[in-house]
Protein backbone atom coordinates (compact mmCIF):
# COMPACT_ATOMS: atom_id res chain seq x y z
CA UNK A 1 0.00 0.00 0.00
CA UNK A 2 1.39 3.60 -0.73
CA UNK A 3 2.51 5.75 2.04
CA UNK A 4 0.02 8.49 2.10
CA UNK A 5 0.42 11.21 4.70
CA UNK A 6 -2.74 13.36 5.07
CA UNK A 7 -1.20 15.40 8.26
CA UNK A 8 -1.29 19.02 7.91
CA UNK A 9 0.40 22.09 9.59
CA UNK A 10 -2.87 22.79 11.98
CA UNK A 11 -1.00 26.44 12.63
CA UNK A 12 -0.98 27.40 9.16
CA UNK A 13 -3.83 25.90 8.02
CA UNK A 14 -5.96 27.94 11.34
CA UNK A 15 -4.25 30.91 10.08
CA UNK A 16 -4.89 30.84 6.50
CA UNK A 17 -9.04 30.04 7.54
CA UNK A 18 -9.25 32.61 9.76
CA UNK A 19 -7.90 35.04 7.38
CA UNK A 20 -10.38 33.80 4.48
CA UNK A 21 -13.27 33.86 6.48
CA UNK A 22 -12.14 37.42 7.60
CA UNK A 23 -11.42 39.01 4.32
CA UNK A 24 -14.35 37.62 2.17
CA UNK A 25 -17.03 39.08 4.65
CA UNK A 26 -15.50 42.06 5.25
CA UNK A 27 -14.87 42.50 1.14
CA UNK A 28 -18.86 42.13 1.04
CA UNK A 29 -19.55 45.12 3.77
CA UNK A 30 -20.49 42.87 6.65
CA UNK A 31 -19.39 41.82 10.01
CA UNK A 32 -21.01 38.98 11.10
CA UNK A 33 -21.72 35.36 10.00
CA UNK A 34 -24.19 32.35 10.55
CA UNK A 35 -23.30 28.92 10.88
CA UNK A 36 -25.94 25.72 11.31
CA UNK A 37 -24.39 23.69 14.11
CA UNK A 38 -25.42 20.57 14.01
CA UNK A 39 -23.67 19.18 16.74
CA UNK A 40 -21.33 17.50 14.67
CA UNK A 41 -17.77 17.70 13.96
CA UNK A 42 -17.47 19.69 10.41
CA UNK A 43 -20.37 22.29 11.55
CA UNK A 44 -18.31 22.79 15.39
CA UNK A 45 -14.72 23.62 13.14
CA UNK A 46 -16.91 26.20 11.05
CA UNK A 47 -18.27 27.52 14.35
CA UNK A 48 -14.87 27.40 15.94
CA UNK A 49 -12.80 28.95 12.87
CA UNK A 50 -15.74 31.66 12.57
CA UNK A 51 -15.52 32.96 15.78
CA UNK A 52 -11.61 33.75 16.01
CA UNK A 53 -12.18 35.37 12.65
CA UNK A 54 -14.67 37.37 13.56
CA UNK A 55 -14.89 37.58 17.16
CA UNK A 56 -17.62 35.46 19.14
CA UNK A 57 -20.28 37.72 19.37
CA UNK A 58 -20.25 38.38 15.53
CA UNK A 59 -21.35 34.39 14.93
CA UNK A 60 -24.65 33.42 15.11
CA UNK A 61 -24.72 29.87 15.41
CA UNK A 62 -28.75 27.76 14.80
CA UNK A 63 -29.47 24.94 15.95
CA UNK A 64 -32.15 23.21 13.79
CA UNK A 65 -33.46 20.07 15.27
CA UNK A 66 -36.10 17.67 13.41
CA UNK A 67 -38.74 15.54 16.39
CA UNK A 68 -36.18 12.64 15.28
CA UNK A 69 -33.14 14.21 15.94
CA UNK A 70 -31.04 13.17 18.31
CA UNK A 71 -30.94 14.67 21.81
CA UNK A 72 -27.19 14.10 21.63
CA UNK A 73 -27.12 16.25 18.61
CA UNK A 74 -28.56 19.46 20.42
CA UNK A 75 -26.32 18.78 23.45
CA UNK A 76 -23.11 18.70 21.39
CA UNK A 77 -23.61 21.98 19.54
CA UNK A 78 -24.51 23.45 22.75
CA UNK A 79 -21.45 22.78 23.71
CA UNK A 80 -19.53 24.88 21.27
CA UNK A 81 -22.05 27.35 22.08
CA UNK A 82 -21.41 27.75 25.53
CA UNK A 83 -17.40 26.46 24.63
CA UNK A 84 -17.13 29.68 22.23
CA UNK A 85 -19.74 32.06 23.78
CA UNK A 86 -21.37 32.55 20.33
CA UNK A 87 -25.10 34.41 20.09
CA UNK A 88 -27.43 31.08 19.60
CA UNK A 89 -31.09 30.58 18.42
CA UNK A 90 -33.10 27.32 18.28
CA UNK A 91 -35.70 26.87 15.95
CA UNK A 92 -37.21 23.39 15.21
CA UNK A 93 -38.21 22.32 11.55
CA UNK A 94 -40.75 19.56 12.03
CA UNK A 95 -43.78 22.20 11.68
CA UNK A 96 -42.22 23.21 8.22
CA UNK A 97 -41.09 19.74 6.95
CA UNK A 98 -43.33 17.49 8.09
CA UNK A 99 -46.90 18.88 6.32
CA UNK A 100 -44.44 17.97 2.64
CA UNK A 101 -43.71 14.89 4.03
CA UNK A 102 -47.42 13.24 5.34
CA UNK A 103 -48.35 14.07 1.41
CA UNK A 104 -46.78 10.55 0.38
CA UNK A 105 -46.71 8.19 3.06
CA UNK A 106 -44.76 6.16 0.78
CA UNK A 107 -41.82 8.88 0.58
CA UNK A 108 -38.21 6.93 1.66
CA UNK A 109 -35.93 8.46 3.94
CA UNK A 110 -33.67 10.01 1.38
CA UNK A 111 -36.26 12.35 0.17
CA UNK A 112 -37.20 12.74 3.33
CA UNK A 113 -33.48 13.82 4.62
CA UNK A 114 -33.38 16.04 1.85
CA UNK A 115 -36.86 18.31 2.54
CA UNK A 116 -35.12 18.59 6.13
CA UNK A 117 -31.79 19.99 4.98
CA UNK A 118 -33.32 22.36 2.15
CA UNK A 119 -35.48 23.56 5.08
CA UNK A 120 -32.37 23.92 7.20
CA UNK A 121 -31.24 26.17 4.47
CA UNK A 122 -34.38 28.36 4.35
CA UNK A 123 -34.01 29.24 8.08
CA UNK A 124 -30.41 30.27 7.92
CA UNK A 125 -30.34 31.84 4.79
CA UNK A 126 -33.52 33.78 6.71
CA UNK A 127 -31.35 34.27 9.93
CA UNK A 128 -28.57 35.77 6.91
CA UNK A 129 -30.84 38.57 6.26
CA UNK A 130 -31.97 39.23 10.03
CA UNK A 131 -28.25 39.32 11.17
CA UNK A 132 -26.40 40.30 8.37
CA UNK A 133 -24.13 38.19 8.12
CA UNK A 134 -23.05 35.52 5.40
CA UNK A 135 -23.75 31.68 5.72
CA UNK A 136 -20.58 29.78 6.32
CA UNK A 137 -20.19 26.11 4.74
CA UNK A 138 -19.70 23.33 6.59
CA UNK A 139 -19.04 20.64 4.22
CA UNK A 140 -15.33 19.23 3.93
CA UNK A 141 -13.50 17.97 0.64
CA UNK A 142 -14.03 14.33 1.16
CA UNK A 143 -17.96 14.90 0.90
CA UNK A 144 -18.22 17.33 -1.19
CA UNK A 145 -16.17 15.19 -4.20
CA UNK A 146 -18.64 12.01 -3.32
CA UNK A 147 -21.34 14.39 -3.55
CA UNK A 148 -22.42 13.19 -0.26
CA UNK A 149 -24.32 16.51 0.47
CA UNK A 150 -28.41 17.78 -0.62
CA UNK A 151 -28.06 20.58 -3.28
CA UNK A 152 -29.59 23.65 -2.18
CA UNK A 153 -29.72 22.21 1.51
CA UNK A 154 -26.28 21.40 3.45
CA UNK A 155 -23.87 22.08 0.37
CA UNK A 156 -25.36 25.77 0.12
CA UNK A 157 -23.31 28.32 1.52
CA UNK A 158 -21.97 31.98 0.83
CA UNK A 159 -18.43 30.96 1.85
CA UNK A 160 -16.76 27.85 3.18
CA UNK A 161 -13.53 27.52 5.47
CA UNK A 162 -13.37 23.48 5.28
CA UNK A 163 -14.37 22.62 2.18
CA UNK A 164 -10.31 21.81 0.89
CA UNK A 165 -9.97 19.31 4.10
CA UNK A 166 -10.49 16.02 3.94
CA UNK A 167 -12.37 14.79 6.63
CA UNK A 168 -9.21 13.27 8.71
CA UNK A 169 -7.76 16.56 8.33
CA UNK A 170 -10.59 18.33 9.54
CA UNK A 171 -10.20 15.77 12.69
CA UNK A 172 -7.13 16.87 12.95
CA UNK A 173 -7.75 20.48 12.86
CA UNK A 174 -10.60 20.49 15.35
CA UNK A 175 -8.21 18.84 17.79
CA UNK A 176 -6.00 21.58 17.92
CA UNK A 177 -8.75 24.46 18.06
CA UNK A 178 -9.94 22.48 21.17
CA UNK A 179 -13.34 21.08 19.58
CA UNK A 180 -14.98 19.35 22.58
CA UNK A 181 -14.05 15.94 22.80
CA UNK A 182 -17.53 14.21 22.77
CA UNK A 183 -17.71 15.79 19.31
CA UNK A 184 -14.36 14.35 18.41
CA UNK A 185 -14.97 10.90 19.35
CA UNK A 186 -18.74 10.38 18.05
CA UNK A 187 -19.23 8.34 14.79
CA UNK A 188 -19.86 11.25 11.69
CA UNK A 189 -23.81 11.56 10.83
CA UNK A 190 -26.28 13.70 9.14
CA UNK A 191 -28.84 12.96 11.67
CA UNK A 192 -31.42 12.52 9.29
CA UNK A 193 -33.16 9.22 10.55
CA UNK A 194 -32.62 7.42 13.91
CA UNK A 195 -29.39 4.98 13.66
CA UNK A 196 -28.08 6.48 10.39
CA UNK A 197 -24.14 6.94 9.96
CA UNK A 198 -21.78 8.20 7.21
CA UNK A 199 -20.13 5.22 6.99
CA UNK A 200 -22.39 3.47 7.45
CA UNK A 201 -24.73 4.74 4.55
CA UNK A 202 -21.43 5.37 2.23
CA UNK A 203 -19.92 1.47 2.77
CA UNK A 204 -16.17 2.88 3.72
CA UNK A 205 -14.75 4.58 6.29
CA UNK A 206 -13.39 8.00 6.11
CA UNK A 207 -9.79 6.76 6.48
CA UNK A 208 -10.13 4.71 3.43
CA UNK A 209 -11.47 7.06 0.92
CA UNK A 210 -9.62 10.18 2.39
CA UNK A 211 -6.24 8.19 1.40
CA UNK A 212 -7.58 7.16 -2.46
CA UNK A 213 -9.43 10.73 -3.03
CA UNK A 214 -5.81 12.41 -2.15
CA UNK A 215 -4.33 9.75 -4.48
CA UNK A 216 -6.89 10.29 -7.22
CA UNK A 217 -7.29 14.15 -7.19
CA UNK A 218 -4.36 15.79 -5.37
CA UNK A 219 -1.74 13.37 -7.08
CA UNK A 220 -3.58 12.80 -10.19
CA UNK A 221 -3.30 9.15 -9.79
CA UNK A 222 -4.99 6.87 -12.53
CA UNK A 223 -7.38 4.41 -11.24
CA UNK A 224 -4.91 1.92 -12.62
CA UNK A 225 -2.26 3.61 -10.50
CA UNK A 226 -4.50 3.29 -7.07
CA UNK A 227 -4.99 -0.21 -7.75
CA UNK A 228 -1.15 -0.65 -7.89
CA UNK A 229 -0.33 1.63 -4.97
CA UNK A 230 -2.82 -1.18 -2.91
CA UNK A 231 -6.22 -0.50 -3.26
CA UNK A 232 -9.10 -2.71 -4.33
CA UNK A 233 -10.24 -2.33 -7.80
CA UNK A 234 -14.30 -2.51 -6.86
CA UNK A 235 -13.65 0.06 -4.09
CA UNK A 236 -11.71 2.41 -6.64
CA UNK A 237 -14.23 1.99 -9.25
CA UNK A 238 -16.92 2.69 -6.74
CA UNK A 239 -15.18 5.61 -5.83
CA UNK A 240 -14.56 7.30 -8.98
CA UNK A 241 -18.07 6.92 -10.26
CA UNK A 242 -19.34 8.62 -7.25
CA UNK A 243 -16.78 11.59 -7.74
CA UNK A 244 -17.78 11.46 -11.39
CA UNK A 245 -21.36 11.55 -11.42
CA UNK A 246 -22.00 14.28 -8.48
CA UNK A 247 -19.81 16.58 -10.44
CA UNK A 248 -22.92 18.85 -11.30
CA UNK A 249 -23.09 19.26 -7.19
CA UNK A 250 -19.51 21.26 -7.54
CA UNK A 251 -20.54 23.29 -10.08
CA UNK A 252 -22.81 26.32 -10.79
CA UNK A 253 -26.30 25.21 -13.23
CA UNK A 254 -24.41 24.85 -16.43
CA UNK A 255 -25.80 28.22 -18.59
CA UNK A 256 -26.27 27.39 -22.15
CA UNK A 257 -24.06 29.47 -24.32
CA UNK A 258 -24.85 31.96 -27.17
CA UNK A 259 -22.74 35.22 -26.42
CA UNK A 260 -19.15 35.89 -26.31
CA UNK A 261 -19.52 37.08 -22.46
CA UNK A 262 -21.15 34.39 -20.56
CA UNK A 263 -21.36 34.06 -17.31
CA UNK A 264 -19.63 31.04 -15.71
CA UNK A 265 -17.63 30.47 -18.78
CA UNK A 266 -15.96 34.02 -20.09
CA UNK A 267 -17.36 36.21 -17.31
CA UNK A 268 -15.87 34.69 -13.96
CA UNK A 269 -13.86 37.47 -12.35
CA UNK A 270 -14.56 40.82 -10.94
CA UNK A 271 -10.73 42.01 -11.79
CA UNK A 272 -12.35 44.67 -14.24
CA UNK A 273 -14.48 46.22 -11.72
CA UNK A 274 -12.13 47.58 -8.94
CA UNK A 275 -11.54 44.28 -7.09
Amino acid sequence: MANIDLTINTDLARTILCGFLRTEIHRVGLQHAVVGLSGGLDSALSCFLAAEALGAENVLAVRMPYRSSSPDSLEHAQMVIDTLGVQSLTIPITEMVDPLIERDPQMNSVRRGNIMARARMIVLYDQSEAFKGLVVGTGNKTEILLGYTTLYGDSACALNPIGDLYKTQVRQLALAMGVPEPILTKAPTADLWQGQTDEGELGFTYEQVDRLLYLLVDQRYSPQDCVEAGFAPEFVQKVVERVRRNHFKRVLPLIAKLTNRTVGYDFLYLRDWGT
